[in-house]
């Protein structure tokens, strides 16, 4: 469990103080996946360099497990970080170093016995699938293969949380993937609670449960992943969102509409049944549809739609208050000319 209690850091510029983390509350569950997105300059990469006190809060509270780090002295601060890992989005692996060796270097930090360090290095070798570059040097690996040694050594003292700093933002979208897949076996199979920062809506739909937006040092929105796609409040989760479930439609292609123009979303369930083909057959009119996906978060089916209606008025209204009754959350974008 980590509760963020009124939490702000401030940094002196030339210009004067600047606030990078403006009073900001959160409550992450113990075992769950939680994603902090925003623009560069937001304040995510400050939050979560301030839950393991890597960057000191200029004042409010970081509750992890119980303890208020905020209130540790050096020596207890120490011991409590061996329990938060840390991924980075340059990996920051030692180049002189085998891949072994740069996951036994966070061994050695908690002091732990040589003939345990043997043992923990070819587990978390096998955890991570690198069995087979065990001797092998940072240089000869890929960006994936890199980031898999980062997991590895962040895991290396049994840490309950996991702070992930962009962590794929380097990476091309197929190794992210495998990384996110990685990600959610071990916080699935260990319980590990994970803190990630992104700027990617992707990542959050693939693997987190729960999410915060932020904007300038604030959080803007907060809630679950799969609430938040559906009926995000904010306009710049909005905006976010879009990048991922786009309703753009050609302006040209607007232009010859001449039904009324409806936005149908179906959740969970609902977005597996027939519910706009049956609305087609029990009333006098016809769909013809400009866009349309279901996505999946969290393995929970959302069903998005963007739909031309031709008819008679009166047969539309009924049509659209159908497609309500069985579920659906419809918005009228355009009446029929």
């Amino acid at each position: 469990m980590i509760r963020i209690n009124d939490l702000s850091k401030e940094y002196k510029t030339k210009k004067g103080l600047v606030m990078g983390v403006d009073r900001v509350n959160l409550t992450i569950a113990e075992g769950e996946v939680f994603g902090i997105v925003g623009y560069s300059g937001a304040g995510k990469s400050s939050l979560l360099r301030c839950i393991n006190l890597l960057e000191r809060p200029t004042s409010g509270q970081i509750e992890v497990n119980g303890r208020d780090l905020t209130k540790l002295k050096r020596e207890e601060l120490r011991k409590a970080r061996l329990k938060i890992g840390m991924i980075f989005q340059h990996f920051y692996l030692i180049s002189q170093k085998t891949v072994a060796e740069n996951i036994a270097f966070a061994l050695k930090a908690a002091n732990t016995p040589g003939e345990k360090m043997t043992s923990r290095v070819n587990e978390l070798l096998e955890m991570v699938g690198l069995t087979d570059k065990k001797d092998v040097y940072p240089a000869q690996l890929s960006g994936g293969q890199k980031q898999r040694v980062g997991i590895a050594r962040a895991l290396a003292n049994n840490p309950s949380l996991l702070l992930c700093d962009e962590a794929t933002s380097a990476l091309d979208p197929n190794t992210t993937l495998s990384i996110l897949r990685l990600l959610k076996k071990i916080n699935r199979e260990l319980n590990i609670t994970i803190v990630l920062i992104t700027h990617e809506m992707n990542v959050v739909k693939e693997i987190c449960d729960r999410m915060a937006v932020m904007q300038d040092g604030r959080v803007v929105e907060e809630g679950s992943v799969y609430e938040i796609f559906s009926n995000p409040k904010a306009e710049l989760t909005k905006e976010f969102i879009s990048s991922v479930l786009s309703f753009e439609v050609p302006q040209a292609i607007l232009a010859k509409v001449t039904g009324s123009i409806v936005k149908v979303m179906f959740k969970g369930e609902v977005a597996g049944e027939g519910v706009i083909s049956d609305m087609v057959q029990h009333f006098d009119v016809r769909g013809n549809f400009l866009h349309g996906s279901i996505e999946y978060i969290q393995e929970v089916p959302l069903g998005l739609f963007l739909m031309e209606i031709q008819g008679q008025p009166d047969n539309i209204t009924r049509a659209v208050s159908y497609m309500e009754g069985r579920g659906a959350q419809v918005e009228v974008i355009q009446n029929g000319h």
